[in-house]
């Protein structure tokens, strides 16, 4: 298991600090300061791989410290979080710090530990380029050799397995379909709700396509007012508006040869429809500032939460950049359609916890797979973890769950419930719902099964065989 980053989280109010380290600590080694100057100290005697700083501080700004932290410890990722989000702050922070991302309060505790997590990734990304750039010089062969196994890592880590599923999930057919289109250089359009994993989807198509050693790059549209996305996405010169103290290349050009993910591209104005139009059809951006276009070889996958065809049929989206983008479609179904993978992801969740020794109750489970999941994975992420603060012991009971999952009400009978037959025929089926649903959620593991079901393994054995169920 990798060392955790040390991240250092810088704010004037101790409420603040204190709810970013416990928000953090399970997965870095958190230092916190309360101004600028106790951070620079700090970093004189720790070596600190991330540093989020609040933006409004007495005495030294957020862009005014992260300025001179890039000056003196360029390695260091560093991020923005504040109340405000006034475009000069913005800019500056870009510019003159250099920073990866601005985020803004009140933050999502989830959210905010996914964007540490991709910091530390790209702290760790950057040590092993620099690595790669010495070796270069030395051996191209065992630069070869490293970029190869850095793209089968990134496979392993990224592809379809990620997207957890049954056997017969009906987000099955959509990785098949997504396997297949992969290798071959078409536009993909991802549709589905908030927190189906639209973007896991996109990092297995692009880890699984010709452009595997490209970047990935990454650009919520939702996110940013147009000017800055613009500056964001095609980059600019400098000196091209109020805060452009150097030239800055855009997302297009950072994602040249490899996959450009724009993430709600549906809440896109129609301005940056035609200018993401334009890029897509020619095959070329223009900085802003800049005389010359710049080419790229990019593959666009797009994702919304909308619907993008009744949004064209409104005139709300431009017809000609959903066909461009749109090249192939895939669902992503919500989680409320996939009960049966619900046990596998809680699985694999707490399989990534470092409580990995915990788990939920045959009662609690039943309620997670009863629960509607509006929020879908991202929602039960959160109640996962929410569940694991909580727990005292091993075995995690409905105790643990939220109030609203344990005032679900019982699941509807489906047709695999067996709502006809006999007494005895309706209870045989549901039996062998209830084997198979242990069977997934062990993963075929027949002596957990057998505990669960209260059977010796060689009674599971014979059940299996009187209810025609392959336990293999």
């Amino acid at each position: 298991m990798p060392t955790p980053l040390a991240v250092l989280v810088v704010d004037d109010e101790p409420r603040s600090l204190e709810t970013l380290r416990r928000t953090l600590e399970e997965d870095f080694e958190v230092f916190a300061a309360s101004s600028a100057e106790d951070a620079e100290a700090l970093m004189e005697r720790e070596f600190i791989h991330i540093v989020v700083s609040d933006q409004r501080m007495p005495g030294t700004s957020g862009v005014v410290f992260l300025k001179r932290v890039r000056e003196r410890w360029p390695d260091t990722v560093r991020l923005i979080l504040s109340g405000y989000s006034e475009a000069e702050d913005i800019i500056a922070g870009v510019n003159e710090a250099g920073i990866w991302q601005y985020l803004l309060k009140p933050w999502h505790p989830d959210q905010l530990l996914l964007t540490l997590k991709g910091a530390a990734e790209l702290w760790r990304l950057q040590q092993e380029n620099q690595r790669l750039s010495l070796e270069m010089r030395d051996s191209p062969a065992l630069l070869a050799a490293r970029v190869s196994g850095r793209k089968q890592a990134a496979r392993a880590r990224h592809g379809f397995d990620a997207l957890i599923r049954a056997p017969d999930s009906p987000l099955g057919a959509v990785c098949a379909l997504a396997e297949r289109i992969a290798g071959h250089d078409i536009a993909v359009l991802v549709a589905g709700e908030s927190g189906t994993g639209k973007e896991l989807l996109a990092r297995a198509i692009h880890y699984n396509s010709p452009r595997a050693t490209g970047a990935f790059v990454v650009e919520n549209c939702g996110a940013l007012p147009d000017t800055l996305l613009e500056a964001e996405l095609f980059g600019h010169k400098k000196g091209a508006f109020t805060g452009a103290h150097e030239d800055r290349i855009g997302l297009f050009q950072q994602a040249d040869g490899g996959t450009l993910f724009l993430d709600e591209i549906g809440d896109t104005s129609p301005l940056m429809q035609v200018k993401l139009l334009r890029a897509r059809q020619e095959g070329e951006v223009r900085p802003i500032g800049s005389p010359r276009p710049v080419r790229v070889d990019v593959r666009v996958i797009a994702a919304t939460n909308r619907d993008l065809e009744a949004d064209v049929a409104s005139g709300r989206f431009r017809e000609d950049l959903y066909y461009r983008i749109a090249g192939m479609t895939l669902t992503m179904p919500p989680l409320r359609e996939r009960p049966r993978d619900i046990p596998l992801i809680v699985d694999a969740l707490l399989g990534k916890s470092a409580l990995a020794g915990r788990c939920f109750s045959p009662a609690a489970t039943e309620l997670l797979c009863r629960h509607r999941w509006p929020g879908n994975v991202r929602e039960l992420h959160n109640e996962v973890l929410r569940a694991l603060a909580l727990a005292d012991g091993d075995a995690m009971g409905p105790e643990l769950l939220s109030p609203r999952l344990r005032a679900a009400p019982p699941r509807a009978p489906s047709a695999d419930d067996g709502a006809g037959g006999t007494l005895k025929e309706r209870l045989a089926r549901l039996e062998a719902e209830l084997v198979r649903d242990a069977l997934g959620r062990h993963r075929g593991n027949k002596t957990r099964v057998a505990d669960e079901l209260g059977l010796t393994r060689v009674g599971l054995r014979m059940k299996l065989e009187r209810l025609g169920i392959d336990g293999s």
